[in-house]
């Protein structure tokens, strides 16, 4: 276990020519991440219309457990394989764009001028668009995933990265739509429409590129070579993978109940700056998500042999909680933005990498027949970590 020998590309593969196979691979990564960004960077949208709920924390809640349900149905119902994968992505992407629509569309249909006066069911209805949402990222992410194990690493890679830089597109275009427009209730009001008008754009362009990689000679050839190598999975199969790889199975769910106890919950609702105001938790939100770009970029040009120690560097991650507190509830200075702009690089860069590290070393380390379905193992792992992170999120507000 100490290492891992990764699969060399064989040399009678046609070549990925100018690497489109590739960046669709990064863009498909970063629709898939891209309605959950929207959601998040939108916070002093999102505050403003429902300044009585925890909104970061809700959302959180609701989207996890809604796509660990699916990856959960994914490995229980062995008739999932059996749909193609161009059908799973195309109805997953349908769900984002139809999710990430609610809210401007309840602003548009409203028949108050307030902005923060919101129609009944307006709150319930905003939460189940997030569950769909939610829903929908199982369904494009556990495909996703489970389809770049079987490939050449290069192509997880792009997927990780992708889902970083989706982070980084949505908190660009978020701070420009703050920035221009007045910092009114009507301001507010259509930059977040615009906001969420151009992601939507950026999703509908997913489905072209979901339907276009089917059709690359690349692509093609490497799906009839692995067609025979195809396994149906089952709650059974599921286990007996999982028991083969317990050891990242265990990295990628305690990475993921570190960050998502602090991130985004935490970093959005408890800190406050007289300074930076309500640009503070935005500015916060961009540094994580440029940190966990740089982290899942590195593994282009470096990636860790050792299973062991990413497994080690992962369960590690746990010392950002008494980091936090410290800077929570320590000494004045340490509540200061530097502090805080330091340790959510460190959050967001330790995420990226090691995410990026054991979602690549993993499925090379098994049988080919098993690389899909031990990606949708640890994508599953993943999604429990989420789940769990999401409510350890609730105990920073006691």
């Amino acid at each position: 276990m100490e290492a891992v020998k990764l699969v060399s590309s064989d040399p009678s593969e046609r070549p990925d020519t100018y690497r489109v196979a590739y960046i669709i691979h990064f863009l498909l990564g970063a629709g898939n991440l891209l309605p959950w960004n929207a959601l998040i960077t939108a916070v002093d949208y999102f505050a403003y219309l429902y300044p009585t709920k925890h909104i970061e924390k809700v959302f959180s809640v609701a989207y996890m457990i809604s796509s660990v349900m699916v990856l959960l149905g994914m490995i229980s119902w062995g008739g999932w394989s059996k749909t193609t994968l161009r059908l799973r992505m195309n109805l997953g992407f349908s769900m984002f764009v139809m999710s990430l629509m609610v809210a401007p569309v309840i602003d548009w249909t409203s028949s108050s001028t307030k902005l923060n006066e919101r129609p009944s069911g307006a709150y319930s209805l905003t939460v189940a668009a997030v569950v769909i949402c939610g829903l929908a990222d199982g369904l494009v992410g556990g495909s996703l995933i489970g389809s770049a194990g079987k490939l050449p690493k290069q192509y997880m890679q792009a997927v990780f990265a992708g889902t970083a830089s989706s982070g980084i597109i949505i908190s660009i275009l978020r701070i420009i739509t703050k920035a221009s427009l007045p910092q009114t209730p009507k301001g507010l009001k259509i930059s977040a429409h615009l906001y969420f008008m151009v992601a939507t754009i950026f999703l509908l362009c997913c489905i072209i590129f979901s339907n276009l990689q089917h059709k690359l000679p690349v692509m093609q050839q490497y799906h009839q070579r692995l067609h025979q190598e195809s396994t149906v999975c089952t709650g059974t199969k599921f286990w007996a993978v999982a028991g083969k790889i317990k050891g990242a199975a265990f990295g990628i769910f305690i990475i993921y109940i570190v960050t998502l106890s602090i991130f985004p919950g935490f970093i959005a609702e408890d800190l406050e700056s007289k300074i930076l105001r309500d640009w503070y938790p935005i500015l916060l939100i961009t540094v994580y998500n440029l940190a966990d770009l740089m982290g899942k970029s590195l593994t282009a040009f470096y990636v860790m042999q050792s299973m062991t120690r990413a497994i080690w560097a992962a369960t590690a991650r746990l010392l950002f909680y008494p980091l936090f507190v410290v800077c929570l509830h320590g000494p004045k200075w340490l509540k200061t933005e530097v502090p805080m702009v330091v340790l959510t690089f460190l959050l967001g860069f330790s995420n990226g990498y090691l995410t990026s590290v054991l979602m690549i070393l993993t499925p090379k380390s098994v049988p080919l027949s098993e690389s899909e379905l031990s990606a949708i193992v640890m994508t599953g792992f993943l999604g429990f970590g989420l789940v769990g992170g999401s409510v350890l999120g609730w105990f920073w507000i006691l």
